[in-house]
């Protein structure tokens, strides 16, 4: 038999890690290894025939140490370490016997590792990539979610509070958020704020309305000097001067009218009907401007419906984009 004891040794070792196991959790449980290294020791040996012991000498020799293992966390820092270790020595005197083949010695081991650093940053070789990924992602997501929340929240709170305000509760024709009189009566006759108007019962005593060719005169001229921007129902200042005498003339005899918008067929028949329609409301809107009794006044558009000339030539479309004032 023999006995080699060691005096020292050193040696530098490198561990690869295989994998980490962490079942998607962000520190492994499990770490399979393997290991490599060099390293320098000195040992003595000793033989034993019978009961008889021969001191073999002092020797010193590098060796190479190996091993495989694995690492069970336990705790935030701390590991199980089992493995098994081979080491070549290289000599062939290690057990005190001179052999043509180098020795080896192996042994099992079992340990707790512990790692330095801070506590709250995990350990390097335990880290798992994935797993944090997944834990990012899902703060990620939560954080999304719940801005996503707040920003609906917020929506249905901007909705409801405009149905609100441009709701009409009591149906006077007046928004909410513009009604300075809300809950007024059904059928009530209320102003621009919702307030109702205070209206003088009268007693009209019916009389013949008589146009005469001077009211038609003042409404030829309305007429004749109407002018709209182009493709627009905006009317042109040149036209304030003749209108302010036909809103003179509403007021003075109580007369009412009719507005008839046209057009020539340039363009959809949708569209000029819209144009011609606008066109004769924008005439009404002035003259209640000018105090015309709004609601003595008809505006009706009729598009490209009624021409009063050929529309093949230019003078004949002109003819027909015009707005028709009736007295009655």
């Amino acid at each position: 038999g023999f006995e080699s004891k060691m005096e020292w040794a050193g040696a530098v070792t490198a561990v690869y890690n295989i994998a980490n196991i962490s079942i998607n959790q962000e520190n492994a449980m499990l770490i399979p290894y393997v290991k490599a290294g060099a390293g320098y020791m000195s040992s003595n040996a000793s033989t034993y025939t019978g009961a008889t012991s021969t001191y073999q000498g002092y020797d010193e020799r590098w060796y190479i140490p190996t091993g495989i293992g694995f690492k069970l966390g336990v705790a935030k820092g701390i590991n199980i370490d089992l493995g098994y270790d081979i080491n070549f020595v290289k000599s062939s005197t290690f057990d005190g016997v001179n052999r043509s083949t180098n020795d080896k010695f192996t042994y099992a081991h079992a340990g707790l590792e512990f790692a330095l650093g801070s506590k709250e940053k995990p350990q390097l070789q335990n880290y798992s990539s994935l797993a944090a990924l997944r834990v990012q992602s899902k703060e990620e997501s939560e954080a999304l979610r719940r801005a996503l929340s707040t920003a609906e929240q917020n929506a249905q709170r901007d909705r409801d509070q405009y149905a609100k305000d441009m709701g009409d509760d009591d149906n006077d024709g007046v928004a909410n958020k513009f009604d300075k009189c809300p809950g007024t009566a059904a059928n009530t006759v209320v102003d621009g704020s919702g307030c109702p108007i205070k209206v003088q019962r009268e007693i009209v005593k019916e009389t013949k309305v008589v146009v005469t060719e001077a009211d038609r005169k003042v409404v030829d001229e309305a007429i004749k000097n109407l002018e709209f921007d182009l493709g627009k129902s905006t009317i042109r200042a040149k036209s304030y001067t003749t209108l302010n005498r036909v809103a003179a003339l509403l007021v003075e005899k109580n007369f009412s009218l009719k507005l008839a918008g046209h057009t020539d067929i340039t363009g959809s028949r949708e569209l000029n009907l819209r144009l011609s329609k606008d066109r004769a409301e924008s005439v009404k809107a002035y003259l209640v401007s000018q105090g015309a009794n709004a609601s003595r006044i008809e505006a009706t558009g009729y598009g490209p419906d009624q021409p009063i000339a050929s529309n093949k030539t230019a003078d004949g479309r002109q003819q027909n984009r015009r707005v028709e004032f009736s007295l009655f």
